[in-house]
């Protein structure tokens, strides 16, 4: 089914229109969040591998 592209941008745009976007404040909260989120998330891991480090170390008796 061809359709031409002027009724496609027609649609795109009444479309686009029918979108909630965010806040700028909401933006904001949500990208503190999400850098939160990616530091603990980065500290956890380190913990974690430091921890089945010494595990296998000991394990292993390697130095």
């Amino acid at each position: 089914m061809a359709l031409s592209p002027f009724k496609f941008l027609q649609e795109v745009r009444t479309e686009t229109s029918k979108v909630t976007w965010p806040t700028r404040r909401e933006t904001l909260i949500t990208t503190i969040m999400v850098f939160v989120l990616v530091i603990l998330s980065a500290i956890f891991f380190f913990v974690s591998d430091q921890v089945i480090r010494m595990v296998i170390t000991f394990i292993l008796g390697v130095r």
